[in-house]
């Protein structure tokens, strides 16, 4: 039934269910109504024989021959000595048995089944008999009549069950309808009155896969918005840089236009490749890898990378960290985070500075703390420093406003949570903890 609607599928459940109880009480009904008709008629046939048993003379039926011979039962009376002194007449003529067998008893007469009844009193024996198919002809009919309300409501029956499934199914039919009359801007939940408790949770789900799409998509526009903003001066610096260079008189001149040219592309590439980072390490970009990683290798090996970048400015950076520490997610995602963290301790602080970047290890978590002796973050600029863009200083050019939200976004990715607080240094200190692997039994 694949692709059937849900209706299809119900009607094609319940229909041959209610078919097969219909038959089956069909079948018991009728049975039951041959059985008791069975029954009544040897009541009939027993009250009948004892009604002549007290009767001297016994007297034909009333009426003419032609309409005793339509009776459908027999009756034979024989005397003490063997003699028969009464025999009905009916339209078959048949002859019960000369041996009478005291009781019901089923004998065959001249090719035809008969039902008998036959008692003894005041030295006469007494018969009375019906044809089998009489009998049958008759309890059949009442039995099929018995059946008739059956079949009268055997449609109604199916018709109700159709309107009921309708009625059921109207919430989701409903909730399709508001779904398909939707464009891709419409993003607001869908009503979750008068749902039944079966797709309630469903349409739940369904309200907050939209709630995190329209939060994708106002990030998304934001962040093209922002970035569009971003790469605007850069890109004019650029054109401006490259003009300088075309209208050099002479070498000197040329070669400071050209580094001033070569550093606005480094900025302006720095800039991208932190705009492409960023988006990388959205949460809901996509979920981590989950392999293992060791974060104590991952750290180590981003500590090795910015080393240079600290001897340039004449800073030191100290690293420690257990052996190892396990846990599940992005590596490269982890890497960008701790060269984030250093490199904002490096470029935020004068020439000179010490960062400490540590590793502890704990049962249940991992926790990265990179401190240094810089100036350090106001208290009331510690929230606002995750946004995308922001500088503590109006026209700061040194860093793109990016790395601390791109290290906002790997935490979150991997359901951590980041702290800044007053480092042991003197200046920041960023506190880091993600989730450690399930130590191994």
């Amino acid at each position: 039934m694949s692709g059937s609607s849900i209706r299809t599928r119900l009607l094609l459940s319940l229909l041959p269910m209610f078919i097969l109880a219909e038959a089956i009480i069909g079948s018991v009904s009728y049975r039951y109504v041959l059985r008791e008709s069975h029954e009544l008629f040897d009541y009939h046939l027993r009250q009948m024989a004892l009604s002549l048993r007290d009767q001297g003379a016994v007297l034909p039926p009333p009426g003419p021959p032609e309409d005793r011979e339509q009776f459908d039962f027999v009756v034979q009376i024989w005397s003490s000595d063997g003699s028969k002194i009464y025999l009905s007449h009916t339209r078959s003529r048949a002859r019960l048995p000369d041996r009478a067998t005291l009781g019901f008893a089923d004998v065959l007469a001249d090719g035809e089944r008969w039902r008998v009844y036959s008692t003894l009193a005041g030295g006469r024996v007494i018969q009375v008999g019906q044809p089998f198919e009489v009998r049958e002809r008759i309890a059949a009919a009442a039995a099929m009549r018995s059946l008739t309300p059956l079949l009268i409501l055997a449609p109604l029956i199916a018709l109700a069950i159709w309107w009921l499934i309708g009625q059921s199914l109207r919430p989701v039919e409903r909730v399709a309808s508001e779904l398909r009359n939707r464009d891709a801007t419409r993003l607001d939940p869908v009503s979750e009155a008068e749902l039944p408790t079966e797709i309630e949770p469903m349409v739940r789900s369904m309200n907050g896969l939209l709630e995190r799409l329209r939060r994708a998509f106002a990030a998304q526009r934001a962040f093209v918005a922002d970035a569009a903003h971003e790469l605007r001066t850069p890109i004019a610096a650029l054109k401006l840089q490259a003009g300088l260079l075309g209208r050099a008189q002479d070498d000197q001149a040329r070669a400071e236009a050209l580094t001033q040219l070569n550093a606005g592309i480094d900025r302006s590439a720095h800039l991208v490749g932190q705009l492409l980072t960023l988006a990388r390490s959205e949460p809901d970009a996509r979920a981590p890898d989950g392999g293992p990683i060791d974060l104590a290798a991952i750290a180590g090996g981003a500590v090795a990378e910015m080393t240079p970048l600290a001897e340039s400015r004449q800073a030191t950076i100290a690293f420690s960290a257990p052996d190892s520490a396990p846990m599940a997610g992005d590596g490269r995602g982890l890497h960008s985070l701790v060269r984030n963290l250093i490199d904002n301790a490096l470029t935020h602080s004068p020439p000179g500075v010490r960062v400490q970047v540590a590793i502890e290890r704990g049962e249940r978590e991992l926790t990265l703390c990179v401190d240094d002796d810089g100036p350090g973050i106001p208290t009331d600029e510690r929230e606002r420093v995750f946004n995308r863009f922001y500088r503590r200083a109006p026209g700061e050019r040194d860093g793109s406003g990016l790395g601390l939200a791109i290290v906002k976004a790997v935490v979150e990715r991997h359901r951590g949570s980041i702290e800044l607080a007053q480092s042991p240094l003197g200046g920041l200190r960023v506190q880091v903890r993600l989730p450690a692997a399930a130590p191994t039994v």
